[in-house]
């Protein structure tokens, strides 16, 4: 049994007019090269964590073919709430709909053969900067934020409080388990580990690793560079976006 992550699957089964190809090339067909990558690669015993923005359904029922085609792929899925996660609003409406091989995190954990896994969404640091490693792709859905078009002073709040869902989770977490992992969406951490408020409670419950997406079209390291995020303090950090994979499932354990 192995555990493995995968975020950023920007599904659209019952959406086919959000394309993510619009984005570039390598977006083209990706459900496709996902889908392939996956049943390659993982087990029906294994456990597959998906850190955000699963499906571009607005609503739940936009939402369902999306979950219906991640539970046909194997293995056991645990989901977590990303920005663009619209459909996931009510946690008692998503988990009443949820195909039986899909579990969700939302201010509690779960646990699987002596793994314990947490987390929360996070949102935007003001202390962590990632324009230097995004190659950013203008298109006509997307517009790309500037410093004044952002509401610091909301942009705080709102991370305030998943900080506070994040501790919830944390401490949730089973105290005998072998291995403690966390999902987050945004990062919790910069791209050369700089540390965050986030950083620090992962390390005061003494987390083993912890998965993230949110950011895209990460550059290609020159050479000479130290790699992007990586281990400090007794954490793993692992960056999980789908198109930075390749669209194929890591190895965590």
């Amino acid at each position: 049994m192995h555990v493995w992550a995968l975020a950023d699957l920007h599904l659209s089964f019952g959406v086919p007019d959000k394309q993510m190809d619009v984005f570039g090339e390598k977006w083209r067909d990706h459900p496709e090269k996902i889908k392939t990558a996956w049943e390659s690669r993982v087990s029906p015993d294994d456990l597959v964590l998906i850190a955000g923005d699963i499906s571009w359904g607005k609503h739940l029922e936009e939402a369902i073919p999306d979950l219906e085609w991640i539970q046909a792929l194997p293995g056991t899925k645990v989901l977590l709430r990303g920005n663009h996660d619209y459909w996931w609003t009510s946690i008692n409406k998503v988990r009443n709909i949820l195909p039986p091989s899909l579990h969700v995190i939302q201010n509690d954990s779960y646990y699987w053969n002596d793994i314990a896994i947490g987390g929360a969404r996070l949102w935007d640091d003001r202390d962590l900067h990632f324009d230097g490693i995004i190659d950013f792709v203008k298109t006509d859905c997307v517009k790309q934020l500037t410093e004044n078009d952002l509401d610091i002073e909301q942009a705080e709040k709102i991370y305030l409080r998943e900080l506070q869902r994040l501790e919830s989770s944390l401490r949730q977490l089973n105290p005998k388990a072998h291995k403690k992992i966390v999902m987050t969406h945004y990062p919790p951490v910069g791209p050369r580990l700089e540390p965050s408020r986030a950083s620090a409670l992962l390390e005061k419950y003494k987390i083993d690793t912890c998965v993230f997406g949110h950011i895209h079209n990460i550059r290609n390291i020159r050479a000479g560079e130290t790699p992007f995020f990586g281990s400090v303090n007794g954490i793993e950090y692992l960056i999980t976006a789908a198109d930075y994979l390749n669209f194929t499932p890591v190895k965590i354990l």
